[in-house]
């Protein structure tokens, strides 16, 4: 099965860190540096899920996920919010956006692994997936 994956953060470390890990999972991985160039790679190419961060130059997280869920063909994809906003201040934002998830960083890659097939495998066809809030602690805890 063939299927690609957008990661839009400024840090060349996390988009880094996110291709290897969904890469040796089989998947496709586009990468863009801030919110802007994350709805041109959206354009240009569809995918089937997106991990945001939400701090970022240009254009902010929750104003890219606002404006792709406006496409019809990017009504139902996951989106993700990767944040270090650990206090989660922003979340109610993030789902109002039409965000699916906020994983809080650090990410455990084995967790993470868990929410997409959940998000990508285990969704049904026409509605968003029923993910929940996903925070990942330093241990490697999934908090729900």
């Amino acid at each position: 099965m063939s299927w690609s994956i957008l990661v839009v953060d400024d840090s060349a470390t996390a988009r880094s860190q996110l291709r290897v890990a969904f890469e040796a999972k089989g998947a496709k991985v586009l990468e863009a540096e801030n919110g802007r160039e994350g709805l041109w790679r959206a354009r240009a190419e569809k995918v089937d899920l997106i991990f945001s961060d939400i701090h970022m130059p240009i254009m902010d997280g929750l104003q890219m996920i606002q404006e792709l869920r406006k496409h019809p063909e990017y009504a139902t994809v996951p989106i993700f919010v990767l944040t270090s906003d650990a206090a989660g201040t922003r979340a109610a934002e993030g789902k109002k956006a039409g965000a699916n998830a906020w994983i809080i960083k650090p990410i455990n890659p084995e967790l993470l692994w868990k929410a997409v097939e959940k998000a990508l495998f285990g969704r049904q066809s026409g509605s968003h997936p029923k993910s929940p809030t996903i925070t990942d602690d330093a241990a490697g805890n999934l908090n729900k």
